[in-house]
């Protein structure tokens, strides 16, 4: 039996939940937080992030890392391309979601929703302006230059697209939307994403997790 480590929500854990779904895998998830002191977790998380995998003896951490794994030892219902360009092409995509991408979308929904709802702290509006106004602009000029006007990225749902995407998911819980009169390929490119039967519902069950209606 395949065990993930790791809380819903993070856009990490969501990464390799949907993989694991799109491979038809079974697996068990134990909710787990980021950096706690419980010293069994640190046996399997040496730095106490998330996610974390084990499957048998082996024991996986980094979400890149866990997903090529599964890619590799569950070849079936690729969620790579198969050719080397494709695959290298995909694999700085997923490099871009899981960096640049999350430090800022996943930042509007840290000051937006964790600091007022769970840390009980106002959040930083001008960091927050500074985000949507002036960062995040220029790099999502480059993500509309590169996903394309229907489907997905490399033919069936993958890494790649769900890497661009999970960031926002995080950042639509926090009252966030991508303006698809300035970026009409990409906001598009979100919404096919998170319609996707396998993301639907993962999507559903973290906005009741956090209390919000995302039907």
């Amino acid at each position: 039996m395949i065990t993930l480590y790791g809380t819903a929500g993070s856009p990490y854990v969501r990464k390799v939940q949907l993989v694991l779904a799109l491979k038809g895998l079974s697996f068990e998830q134990v909710q787990q937080m980021p950096f706690t002191k419980d010293p069994e977790f640190k046996k399997i998380s040496p730095l106490g992030k998330i996610p974390a995998l084990q499957d048998g003896e082996l024991i996986i951490n980094d979400s890149a890392v866990i997903c090529e794994y599964l890619e590799d030892a569950y070849p079936e219902h690729p969620v790579f391309p198969s050719d080397h360009v494709n695959k290298a092409k995909a694999r700085w995509f997923e490099n871009l979601g899981g960096h640049r991408v999350s430090e800022l979308a996943s930042g509007i929904f840290f000051q937006r929703f964790m600091r007022p709802m769970v840390m009980k702290q106002e959040s930083d509006e001008v960091l927050v302006g500074k985000i949507i106004n002036e960062q995040l602009p220029p790099l999502l000029d480059y993500l509309e230059s590169q996903v394309p006007s229907e489907g997905f990225l490399f033919g069936a749902l993958g890494v790649a697209d769900i890497s661009l995407v999970s960031s926002f998911i995080n950042a639509s819980y926090a009252s966030y939307t991508v303006d698809a009169s300035r970026w009409p390929l990409f906001s598009a490119f979100i919404q096919r994403v998170t319609s996707h039967a396998v993301v639907k519902p993962v999507m559903e069950a973290e906005a009741a997790m956090f209390g919000l209606n995302k039907g």
